[in-house]
């Protein structure tokens, strides 16, 4: 394609300097390939550079570059499929469960936790950290918090750190008869903890997905995961599923 001169339009200059970019990745562009750099771009498209930036950051945000020191900015590799979740009624840790156990503490959660779990303030829960990898990459960082009335038979004996631990944990909630859960997704920021698992930025775009399950009536397990915004797009299936595609297609699902 040859030199392309953004004429007026009624949408931002780097909106639609983002649609233009896009469409040359899609037809000009392999997975890997680092783009020519700013000076050239901004050239090409007949824009300031600042411009050229906003409309890069935007294509780094929906996941189709990957822009880094050193490296330059490259065509983001396509996404994999991955489920979200776990089925209607099937407790975390269940079979067909992907999330990988790192940790379990026993700690006093932040106040907005104990209010979701409907404990005391000062009350401990368990707190399980679990990881989720797809393809080498890492997509998902959880923590699930377990009020210590729903797993009253576990033994610090057998199980006194780490992912042992948080097996243990896993496994007496699998004790409880659930009732059923409720689920929201959000927008957030990647506070400090979860970038770095995540390999990300801090203050990165995520999506919170935050799931509560319900057992004699209770809230007997929270969990908030962690997933990255920018390789993440969520899609609810017929049967209530969750589903992370990762993916150039732009269908509705």
């Amino acid at each position: 394609m040859g030199t392309t001169q953004l004429e007026t339009v009624p949408e931002p200059k780097y909106w639609h300097l983002k649609t233009v970019l896009s469409e040359a990745l899609d037809s000009e562009f392999t997975v890997g390939e680092i783009l020519p750099n700013e000076r050239d771009l901004a050239a090409r498209f007949g824009v300031a550079r600042a411009t050229l930036r906003q409309a890069l950051e935007q294509l780094e945000l929906e996941g189709r570059l990957n822009r880094r020191r050193g490296v330059g900015t490259t065509v983001a590799p396509p996404r994999m499929g991955v489920a979200v979740g776990t089925a209607q009624h099937a407790w975390p840790g269940g079979a067909g469960d992907t999330w990988q156990p790192v940790d379990s503490t026993l700690a006093v959660p932040a106040s907005v936790v104990a209010a979701a779990l409907e404990t005391d303030r000062d009350e401990p829960v368990h707190t399980v950290r679990r990881s989720r990898v797809s393809h080498g990459q890492p997509v998902a960082a959880e923590l699930l918090y377990v009020p210590a009335a729903s797993v009253p038979d576990l033994s610090a004996i057998d199980a006194p750190s780490g992912p042992a631990r948080a097996r243990a944990v896993l496994r007496e909630l699998q004790r409880l008869d659930l009732e059923g859960q409720d689920r929201a997704v959000e927008l957030g920021s990647a506070r400090a903890d979860d970038a770095k698992e995540l390999d990300r930025l801090p203050g990165a775009p995520v999506l919170v997905v935050t799931t509560r399950f319900f057992a004699g009536a209770h809230t007997a397990a929270l969990s908030v995961a962690t997933y990255r915004a920018d390789t993440c797009r969520l899609t609810f299936g017929d049967t209530g599923g969750l589903e992370i595609h990762h993916g150039p297609e732009r269908q509705a699902s």
